[in-house]
């Protein structure tokens, strides 16, 4: 058995991993080859590129990047029809895969795609690209397989493979122990992303927040988790924004963070609903180029952004985008929640909820509807 994956970025990475336990649970000997983070590359990944080649968002920071991103397409895409694997999974980074599944699979490859595009979100138009590109779709939030049903396009929901391994009660001492932070703290944790352009657009807002939280509440402590490529730039960021000696820089341990912390002030994305699992309140914050935001807005079909947000129907958390995320705005907002302890109770009760419906041995069900697309059968 040879499979190909390919995700991008440190959230791909993470969501790749737990798939491979799967995989590698059915098909101890099989070989996995393609392009992925040191999560998969820990559990036996050959990676022909690492996934932080493809950790770009937005449209006019996809162009300045593009001939790069065709360059490793166009070479992964020879390789694989060359060599064919006997399936290739594409995880998330749907810009970069499904034009990649659809050659693929025109070359006689099976391919799945593990997160399905946020069609219900922006972009519903690309359902159609789906049904060309892909054999099946594994869908992890429960509305979404009816999506695909009714479009005719095979699909399975395996659950949200984050909602396992974060804990239904999140051990805030045990967490603050490892960070020498003390129980009776006050705590925010600062998470603008794992790409460098939402570095470039998010990271001095965030330290700026940070001198109007400590105007209001001067003991808090910050700490900011931090993929270890980027961890310079946000250094140097820290440096300008003169609050080197106010935020603990951490080389990852994000989930860390989230389990001692007592608000996120967090960029939009997978984040968001990590944060929620581990039932945090928080406050969603994202920026990018103008021109990427003008296009990415007139495709929206919902009013939220922000996973908790979408999968809850309402927001249950604020939202501060674009022109809205200024760093005082930020900062009334982590101090709001900070104020409204009766609040935050009734959060961690919803997103406790939350948790129940997202919660499935999502590594063994995706091991399971691959291995249908394998033998051309229907999944369950």
């Amino acid at each position: 058995m040879r499979i190909a994956l390919v995700a991008g970025e440190a959230s791909g990475d993470l969501l790749g991993g737990l798939l491979l336990d799967g995989l590698k649970a059915r098909w101890p000997e099989a070989q996995f080859v393609g392009i992925g983070g040191p999560q998969m590359q820990k559990r036996g990944m050959q990676a022909w590129w690492p996934s932080e080649k493809l950790a770009v968002r937005g449209y006019i920071e996809v162009l300045k990047h593009y001939r790069g991103l065709l360059k490793i397409r166009n070479e992964l895409k020879v390789r694989l029809i060359a060599d064919k694997p006997d399936i290739f999974i594409g995880i998330d980074a749907p810009d970069f895969n499904l034009d990649l599944e659809r050659d693929l699979k025109a070359a006689g490859i099976r391919t799945a795609h593990f997160v399905s595009p946020s069609i219900w979100a922006w972009r519903p138009e690309r359902i159609e690209k789906v049904r060309t590109a892909v054999d099946h779709v594994l869908c992890i939030f429960p509305f979404e397989k009816k999506l695909y049903d009714e479009a005719g396009i095979a699909a399975s929901y395996v659950g949200h493979p984050l909602a396992p391994v974060i804990p239904m009660l999140p051990d805030k001492s045990a967490a603050r122990e490892k960070l020498g932070l003390k129980m009776e703290d006050t705590v925010v944790a600062l998470l603008p992303g794992s790409r460098a352009d939402e570095i470039k657009y998010l990271i001095s807002r965030y330290f700026e927040a940070i001198a109007g939280i400590k105007t209001a509440r001067s003991a808090i402590k910050f700490i900011a988790p931090c993929v270890p490529s980027l961890k310079p730039a946000i250094e140097a960021a820290a440096r300008v924004a003169g609050v080197q000696n106010d935020v603990q820089l951490l080389d990852g341990q994000s989930h860390t963070a989230l389990a001692a912390c007592d608000v996120a002030l967090v960029a939009s994305g997978t984040a968001t609903l990590e944060a929620a699992l581990f039932k945090r309140p928080m406050v969603i914050a994202y920026n990018m180029h103008a021109l990427s935001w003008i296009i990415m807005r007139r495709k929206k079909i919902q009013p939220w952004v922000g996973l908790p947000n979408i999968l809850c129907g309402e927001f249950v958390v604020p939202e501060l985008l674009q022109e809205d995320a200024t760093p005082q705005a930020l900062a009334q907002a982590v101090l709001k929640w900070l104020g409204s302890p009766e609040k935050i109770q009734a959060l961690e009760q919803r997103f406790t909820t939350l948790h129940h419906e997202l919660l499935r041995d999502t590594p063994k069900l995706a091991a399971q509807a691959i291995e249908s697309v394998l033998s051309h059968a229907t999944p369950t």
